[in-house]
């Protein structure tokens, strides 16, 4: 009975009728002061006398020293109530992760991070995502800008059925910037293992897929609007609109066709082209690469991930019209059938070669360790950690920064607190000491 009283309670208090069943109660206390009014019982005037009764009533039971403290009491317990609780509701308001803190701390949090260094980010894979998962603790000023040359897996299968941008890794960089709950991140990332032309795709490709249709056919806006759902602190774009496919020239004279083939050619690359010819060029990115602060290329992979973004005239125009530093993350071990045999000279000589600028990087943070047990294991798999040939890095005009950025587990991978930590580090002193000649400078290792 007690329940079916309850329920029937919180029916009336449904959104919508609250605010008419107050009008109401509003209506009828002045209803009840209206015929006070005519039938000349002033009502206020015996109000107040009631109230002045009531209050001498109490003074006669408790001295007035001690109701006053009560009443005082009373009212500091409730006002601080009050303005926890709004602060709760406020915290929970700007971030949900943020619950646990005052609202002092979370607008500072939030604060600092809108001020944060405004930094483009150029590659795909999980590489880039997982730069993007260390920046984000200190800077909320992020744009992602990703290759859309993917054409294998559940990017590839849509790519060539709705004839869309391959959205794999811009799913993997607004789920690393994502700030929204842990359930909802795995959810974008949930990819289904069974299911007739379900099996292998990915929720959140599909869900991007779904959205730009929403959207009248506008990727852009699809992407947007995904980053507002897990709220993402950045944004995520395309290098071009449109798809584009890559070609490698191999050195042995082969001509491999496709991103995802080309690591399967087991040669070495000489360069890659790609068709069309000269891609359009997503505006957005043009302007976010004007406005950094700094920009970052990679980790990941050298030539199916990084270079296919500089295959994109107007980006690389715009990356030489930038103020900003320019800082290249070198991948870890080598990647068979794209840089074997590769120091990091040669990963710069890549970038330098494709993008035709040759002040296109001015340092390049590396790892200076590698975990010993593993190594074996990858060497069986035909790779080896990047070699770091300071002098040849140096003769190019780039400052080598080396440090012990690896992730600890059963996979070589960039530690993403390691990576950030050690970026911002070097921003930091390069904007407290700048320029220095090259030929001043030692090469920064273990900084």
């Amino acid at each position: 009975m007690a329940n079916k009283q309850e329920i029937n309670i919180r029916r009336y208090l449904l959104p919508g009728l609250k605010k008419w069943i107050l009008t109401g109660l509003v209506g009828l206390v002045i209803g009840v002061l209206g015929l006070a009014l005519f039938f000349d019982l002033r009502p206020v005037t015996r109000l107040g006398s009631l109230l002045r009764s009531f209050l001498e009533t109490l003074a006669g039971i408790f001295p007035p020293q001690i109701s006053g403290a009560i009443a005082i009491l009373l009212c500091i317990v409730m006002i601080t109530y009050a303005l926890i609780k709004a602060s709760n509701q406020i915290v929970k308001a700007l971030d949900p992760n943020l619950a646990d803190k005052s609202v002092l701390d979370a607008l500072d949090q939030v604060h600092s991070l809108s001020r944060g260094v405004k930094i483009v980010a150029i590659g795909g894979g999980t590489g880039l995502s997982t730069l993007l998962s260390g920046l984000k603790h200190y800077t909320s000023n992020i744009t992602a800008i990703v290759t859309v040359a993917d054409d294998g897996g559940s990017s590839g299968r849509l790519r060539e059925e709705l004839g869309i941008i391959p959205p794999g890794d811009i799913r993997n960089c607004i789920a690393a910037l994502a700030d929204e709950d842990k359930i909802i991140t795995e959810l974008f990332q949930y990819r289904f293992t069974s299911g007739q032309n379900l099996e292998g795709h990915s929720f959140g490709n599909l869900f991007l897929s779904a959205l730009s249709e929403v959207m009248g056919g506008d990727f852009i806006k699809a992407v947007k609007a995904a980053t507002l759902i897990l709220r993402s602190r950045g944004m995520v774009l395309p290098s071009s609109p449109e798809p584009m496919k890559i070609i490698a020239e191999m050195e042995d004279g082969r001509i491999i066709e496709g991103e995802s083939k080309i690591p399967e050619a087991n040669g070495r690359i000489k360069r890659i082209y790609c068709e069309p010819e000269k891609p359009k060029v997503q505006q957005e990115a043009i302007d976010a690469l004007l406005n950094a602060e700094l920009i970052i290329f990679g980790p990941g992979s050298l030539y199916t991930s990084i270079i296919p973004n500089l295959l994109v005239t107007d980006i690389v125009k715009a990356i030489k019209k930038s103020p900003a530093h320019k800082l290249y993350v070198c991948n870890i071990m080598t990647q068979p059938g794209e840089t074997t045999g590769y120091k990091i000279s040669d990963h710069l000589k890549a970038l330098i070669q494709h993008s035709g600028e040759k002040d296109l990087i001015e340092v390049v943070i590396a790892s200076d360790r590698y975990p010993k047990r593993l190594l074996e294991k990858y060497k069986e798999k035909g790779q080896e950690p990047v070699l770091i040939d300071a002098e040849e890095v140096q003769k190019l005009g780039v400052r080598v920064v080396a440090r012990n950025l690896i992730k600890e587990e059963d996979l070589v991978r960039h530690d993403p607190a390691l990576l950030t930590r050690a970026i911002l580090l070097w921003y930091k002193r390069w904007q407290k000491y700048p320029v220095k000649k090259i030929e001043e400078e030692k090469t920064m290792v273990g900084l």
